[in-house]
């Protein structure tokens, strides 16, 4: 068996050494295909610059074993950050080990968009106070033209066509349906801008935006927590059963409890959560999730929430290799996997790309945070591709399904200076 060649630390240390905060890496950041950000509730992460770039998820996973204390090649430092577990309170570098950044795709076998920086630089969290850029400066008078994919019919369609399947003799039991709207603008996009303004808008979500091949940019904010490790302690936050918030006090409250209520959603969520539990019981013990799901909130959504928490069995399981073994989701993909991903590429009329992937970190120590690649968008030149899916189930209604996306569009809409999309 090959080894894999061994990580040098990084060239630099971290936000702490010059005294940065979360809101002055954000304001650092500028988009490229040698830099990334990500700005998560507990700390700012920005690299820059590549020393390596990695397309197969699993020889990451290699590098970062080989780079770890005790491991094939020099890991460098003690296993973690100020506090032992990798974290460094949000400000140091964990024990000078390299890291690893970007995003693998929905589809197996796909190249993935991963890269050890040569420089990272962290902080804590970004302040909800921090500024950003009026919607105004990022729109401009009629300067975004938009393209649905496919058009609104041909979305409904596609959900009566799969609840067709769905109540069928298909051992299908839930398919999630994405489609894009593909906004144009003289000029791109100025991403610096927006990832102020999703950090602005979802503080407690995890923004990203990292390198997705070529001169592309995949910037979005993720409700979704795949998973993180710090330590042994392994935390799992999958969302499944959503519905779209409202400006009115007295609605929104009605809205959510709705939700709460609702048999299709919470059959829905419950796919996911065992799948989920499923996935982790090779690598945890002591799994604990709630018996019924909470809210979680976000400035667009309500999502049925649960978290799902353990304790690895052994050190040596990195977050990467967890958030391999749990990628896709149901929530993501549906049930059973196979059978689902079959049907997303009949009915769905383009290739997600990294859309509905992972994206995050994950250092030589094994800690790393993943997230579910969700409200995003892929920027490349003049064009931005937004992308929203809903879960489709046997009670799934077509119209209700397309207004649930319509509704996860706003989360980036806002960000271009967009009111909304049909």
């Amino acid at each position: 068996m090959t080894t894999a060649p061994a990580l040098r630390p990084p060239a630099t240390s971290s936000g702490a050494a010059t005294g940065a905060t979360g809101a002055d890496l954000l304001a650092a950041y500028r988009a490229g295909p040698d830099r990334a950000l990500l700005a998560t509730p507990t700390r700012t992460l920005l690299a820059e610059g590549v020393h390596r770039t990695v397309e197969d998820p699993a020889e990451a996973g290699r590098l970062l074993a080989a780079a770890r204390p005790g491991g094939d090649g020099s890991g460098g430092g003690d296993r973690g950050g100020r506090n032992g577990n990798g974290d460094g309170d949000g400000d140091g570098e964990s024990g000078g080990q390299r890291l690893l950044v970007g995003a693998i795709p929905f589809a197996p076998g796909a190249p993935a968009r991963l890269f050890v920086p040569e420089r990272v630089r962290r902080a804590g969290p970004v302040a909800p106070t921090t500024p950003a850029p009026p919607a105004t400066d990022l729109a401009g008078e009629g300067r975004w033209r938009s393209r649905p994919v496919p058009e609104p019919e041909g979305y409904r369609a596609a959900v009566a066509e799969a609840v067709r399947r769905l109540a069928g003799d298909s051992p299908l039991e839930k398919v999630v349906l994405a489609r894009t709207l593909e906004l144009t603008a003289p000029g791109g996009s100025d991403l610096a801008a927006m990832a102020a303004r999703l950090v602005q808008r979802d503080p407690h979500g995890y923004t990203f935006a990292v390198p997705a091949g070529g001169a592309a940019t995949l910037i979005g904010a993720s409700p979704e927590l795949l998973v993180s490790r710090r330590g042994s302690r392994v935390v799992s936050n999958p969302l499944a059963g959503s519905a779209a918030r409202s400006t009115d006090p007295v609605e929104d409250r009605l809205r959510a409890e709705a939700l709460l209520d609702s048999p299709k959603d919470l059959a829905e969520h419950a796919f996911v959560v065992d799948a989920v539990r499923a996935a982790l019981a090779p690598f945890c013990t002591g799994l604990t999730a709630p018996e019924r799901p909470t809210l979680l909130r976000t400035a667009a959504m309500w999502h049925l929430s649960s978290t799902v928490t353990g304790t690895l069995r052994e050190p040596a399981t990195s977050a990467l290799e967890l958030a391999l073994a749990l990628h896709p989701t149901p929530a993501v993909c549906g049930t059973p996997t196979a059978q689902a991903r079959a049907a997303i590429g009949e009915l769905e009329p383009f290739d997600r790309g990294l859309y509905t992937g992972v994206v995050g970190w994950g250092d030589a120590s094994g800690d790393g945070e993943w997230v579910v690649t969700l409200r995003c968008a892929e920027a490349d030149g003049d064009l931005l591709r937004l992308f929203a899916g809903a879960g489709v189930v046997a009670a799934s209604d077509p119209d209700l399904e397309l207004a649930e996306t319509a509704a996860k569009f706003r989360t980036f809409l806002h960000a271009v200076g967009l009111a909304d999309a049909r």
